[in-house]
């Protein structure tokens, strides 16, 4: 049967936002002649947007609001409205939803708050509206929210309380925060950053923000989509949504997610458990859809300015063109720290620049044209790196002399720009004119020329820009049929039996080879005869340890002991370990387990999020796993290239391939273990957390093989 979230994902209901953009008629529920109050801000920002249709206040005590005139109810309008704005005390929201309905009203946006974020009678009030939309197909935006913007000039909606009219623009703009909102949009205007919407979405009782993705997939006029996120509502929708928008469409997506702690990662007791605590499910879900992260909104607006106004750059090949040295040594510092590259310029540019600039500049890159460089070397420079093939985008630096018009030097890399032909590849600019710069600023900004106070800004931005074309680029991969196939009989009689918690030694071996996980060969022991009988079977040297249901990590307590080659070394680990485990409550059990030699420890591992499902991690492993914490996670389901991908995501990625002419272990048959492991954990949604730990990866695929292995199993639905 299919689960609740993936019918969410697959929600037949049509998106219905039309009338929350473009309606043809809008009446304001709470309109009010109180300068103080929402109610007249709404209606005064619907007149001062120039909204292209009919406004109805709504108050029963006022005649006339701003001018407009007044109605006393919804039901005592002229004609029928496509959208209501509410602003009403929170007990009066329910009545004027039904209301609302009975006149055939299409769209809602509702500015009270005191609903679900108060509890209590708020979340039952919050339900009942719910109910109420779900069964009439009506949309609503919030309880508890801002309101909504439209700037097409067909539409001009201000439906919001915002004191800031926001420049008609291609990007739109999400908010889960209302009090975020006003910062939001005065700061988009004073970078001069057009929005084409924005919507507050507050409570998200019906439209959510993946709602807003779909719609602005289809809408012309939106090329970037920015979204500041406190939770996912659905986060397999999200992430299908976000793909259509950043790989069919691409349209860029950056979000700020807040709640980057989480103290449930404290408690939990695996080494992928703990490991993928903090925020690495909702990094890892905005990673793999091709969303590009910014930590903070100050970040988000900063990534902004380059993406709204500049091509996407073909790769990470930077030119840094200045006039100041220090600046310059800030530029590519940053640049570097960010994973950007340094062409060598091509001698057709080197040659055309040393035709303008002072013999004492220097052309190599980034090319440093000193102080006395003017408008015509900037243009020339400009111009030049701007057609080198080896470059994919360019940083301009500006550092005023009293004696150089800081205007004159903005309109010259203007000029470069457009002579250059280079469409494709983005410029980005780092002004610091004294002497008309504020006209120089506002050139290069009416230019689409992002100015950035400081070269580090500019160096982020494109090396975020860089990365949302690898991302684009990106081929998702397909989940491959597994050869030989699962069986899944197998692993589901055990599951099945099994009350929650950590399964026994014996049960997740048997579960990892119905999967066709390797494990090494293994049995249970009681003497130490039964063991050297093993060995004899099965090739010294081997390892003994301890099977507890109380004792989890074996190592700290003394529980294994290794590389044992001769029945004299046995029979002293055996009583090692039973003096190791003397007075440890619980039941212990021994088990013997071929040795695996040569080859790289690995770790192999899930864990389950409540939001988001199950994560599959890959990294180092062995006992240092959490301290080095060279470790990559994916989101089900795991695709062939991700596989590939997570492989070559860690830092010791070199190890894997052979480093210092080391032997290169079999990559395909250690994705093809990330493959089972997903398939397992995807087909057990029971499985709370897993371990293979360490997963020993070979040179030879044959000899790649679990050594040791966890399950925990959550409690049966």
């Amino acid at each position: 049967m299919e689960s609740e979230m993936e019918a969410a994902e697959h929600d037949p209901r049509p998106v219905g936002l039309a009338a929350l953009f473009r309606p043809q008629s809008v009446a304001v529920v709470g309109a009010s002649r109180d300068p103080s109050a929402i109610g007249f801000q709404l209606v005064a920002n619907l007149l001062r947007g120039g909204f292209q249709g009919p406004i109805f206040p709504v108050n029963p005590k006022a005649r006339a609001i701003h001018s407009v005139p007044a109605y006393p109810s919804l039901r005592a309008l002229p004609q029928q409205v496509d959208l209501a704005v509410i602003t009403v005390p929170r007990d009066l929201v329910l009545p004027i939803v039904h209301e609302a309905i009975a006149t055939g009203v299409r769209a809602l946006v509702t500015i009270t708050a005191g609903f679900k974020e108060v509890g209590g009678k708020g979340s039952q009030l919050e339900a009942q509206i719910r109910s109420l939309l779900r069964e009439h197909g009506v949309r609503m935006v919030g309880p508890n929210c801002m309101g909504l913007i439209n700037t097409d000039p067909k539409v001009s909606l201000n439906a919001s309380f915002s004191a800031s009219q926001p420049h008609p623009g291609s990007v739109a703009f999400a908010s889960q925060s209302g009090a975020l909102g006003e910062a939001i949009l005065e700061t988009a205007a004073s970078l001069g950053l057009g929005l084409s919407s924005f919507v507050s979405l507050g409570n998200k009782c019906d439209v959510s923000g993946n709602d807003l993705l779909e719609w602005w997939a289809q809408d012309a006029r939106t090329r970037l989509v920015l979204l500041y996120l406190e939770s996912f509502g659905n986060p397999r929708r999200f992430a299908a949504l976000a793909r259509r928008l950043t790989r069919e469409c691409g349209k860029p997506v950056l979000a700020v997610k807040s709640g980057r702690s989480r103290r449930g990662a404290e408690a939990a007791s695996s080494h992928t458990g703990s490991l993928s605590g903090a925020d690495v499910a909702a990094d890892t879900l905005l990673e793999q859809c091709g969303v590009i992260r910014a930590d903070t909104v100050a970040e988000l607006f900063t990534l902004a300015q380059g993406f709204a106004n500049q091509p996407i750059p073909a790769g990470r090949r930077l030119g840094i063109l200045t006039n100041a040295g220090g600046p310059a040594i800030m530029a590519t510092d940053a640049a570097c720290t960010v994973g950007l590259e340094f062409p060598e310029l091509a001698s057709a540019t080197r040659e055309a620049m040393a035709r303008v600039v002072a013999p004492e500049a220097s052309l190599r890159n980034p090319v440093d044209m000193i102080a006395s460089a003017g408008p015509e070397q900037y243009r020339v420079c400009t111009e030049a790196l701007l057609r080198d093939p080896e470059v994919d985008g360019v940083v301009v630096i500006f550092v005023s002399p009293i004696t150089i018009d800081a205007a004159a030097v903005a309109a010259s890399i203007v000029e470069g720009v457009r002579a250059s032909g280079a469409v494709s590849k983005p410029v980005l600019s780092c002004f610091m004119g004294k002497h008309g710069g504020a006209r120089g600023v506002r050139i290069l900004t009416e230019a689409g020329i992002p100015v950035y106070a400081f070269p580090e800004a500019a160096a982020q931005t494109m090396a975020a820009m860089a990365r949302f074309a690898e991302l684009h680029k990106r081929a998702p991969g397909r989940v491959p049929l597994l050869e030989p196939p699962p069986k899944r009989a197998l692993a589901q009689a055990i599951i099945a039996a099994a009350p929650a918690g950590w399964l026994r030694f014996p049960d997740v071996m048997a579960v990892l080879e119905a999967y066709g996980i390797p494990c090494a060969p293994w049995r249970l022991v009681e003497t130490p005869e039964d063991v050297v009988a093993f060995a004899e079977q099965h090739g010294y040297p081997v390892v003994v340890k301890v099977d507890s249901d109380t004792v989890l990590h074996k190592t700290e307590l003394g529980g294994v002991q290794v590389d044992l080659r001769n029945a004299r070394e046995i029979k002293g680990a055996f009583w090692e370990i039973q003096q190791n485990l003397a007075g440890h409550q619980g039941e212990h059990r021994l088990l013997v387990q071929t040795m695996v030699l040569g080859g790289l420890e690995t770790l192999i591992g899930a864990t389950a999020d409540p939001a988001f499902g199950h994560l599959i991690a890959f990294g180092l492993g062995g006992v240092f796993v959490e301290l080095m914490k060279d470790v990559v996670f994916r989101i089900l389901p795991l695709t062939d290239l991700e596989a590939q991908r997570m492989i070559r995501a860690i830092r010791g990625f070199p190890l894997l391939e052979g480093a210092r002419g080391s032997q290169p272990v079999d990559l395909e048959a250690l994705a093809d273990t990330l493959l089972r492991v997903s398939a397992l954990v995807g087909d057990f949604p029971r499985i709370a957390e897993l371990d293979l730990n360490p997963f020993i990866a070979h040179a030879d695929g044959s000899k790649q093989k679990a050594v040791d292995g966890r399950i925990r199993l959550a409690a049966p639905d």
